[in-house]
């Protein structure tokens, strides 16, 4: 196996209060929308892509104004990380550090360019972290940006973690095997393969 790839909400952290509290600023600031978004809202929509995402939470606006504020939200969301980071879930940092020792790491998300940046910088697990791919910045389903980071990382045996049935999907059709994080936000139930807390990888890899 030449690499382990890694979803990040649901499966690395949870960042829902955080996300939460910066777009009810954003829409407080930049809109006249009667709307309050909390966790659980954002628990069930985290693991889409940006498109769903907005066609869900804005569906009063037209298309291209629904993407422009999301966009602003996004812009307060990653500001808002920096200083109010979301929670690892137990044991994600010793984990992601010895799993390094052996195998090249990698992160692919349906989010936002700046997201995993903003992710890996407050956690400290950048130095862990050979390369990261998202829809931001490929506007593909995730199968596919999947093998975009295969492809130029010249990867041929990888596993992905996520906790989404639409992160099973993906990997079906990138042609990877899955690894169900079922202590995450969504439900796979027809998943092979999974660990119910993030340091069981260890057992199976090292």
């Amino acid at each position: 196996m030449d690499g382990i790839i890694f979803d990040v909400d649901g499966t690395l952290w949870d960042s829902t209060d955080s996300v939460a509290e910066s777009w009810n600023l954003a829409i407080q600031e930049n809109s006249p929308l009667d709307l309050t978004i909390d966790a659980k809202i954002l628990k069930g929509l985290f693991g889409k892509t940006m498109n769903e995402i907005a066609e869900s939470l804005f569906p009063m606006l037209p298309e291209k104004e629904r993407m422009e504020f999301l966009d602003v939200c996004y812009r307060y969301e990653n500001r808002h990380l920096e200083t109010h980071p979301g929670k690892l879930y137990s044991g994600v940092a010793e984990t992601i550090q010895k799993l390094s020792e052996k195998y090249s790491l990698f992160i692919v998300s349906n989010c936002q360019c700046g997201y995993i940046e903003a992710m890996l910088k407050s956690s400290k697990l950048g130095p862990y972290i050979k390369d990261h791919l998202c829809f931001g910045e490929t506007q593909t389903p995730k199968g596919e940006t999947i093998r975009a980071l295969m492809e130029r990382n010249g990867l041929t045996d990888v596993v992905y973690v996520g906790d989404t049935q639409g992160d099973a999907d993906a990997c079906r059709d990138a042609g990877v095997p899955f690894i169900f994080a079922e202590y995450g936000f969504g439900d796979v139930p027809d998943a092979r393969r999974m660990i119910r807390s993030f340091p069981e990888l260890c057992k199976m890899y090292l």
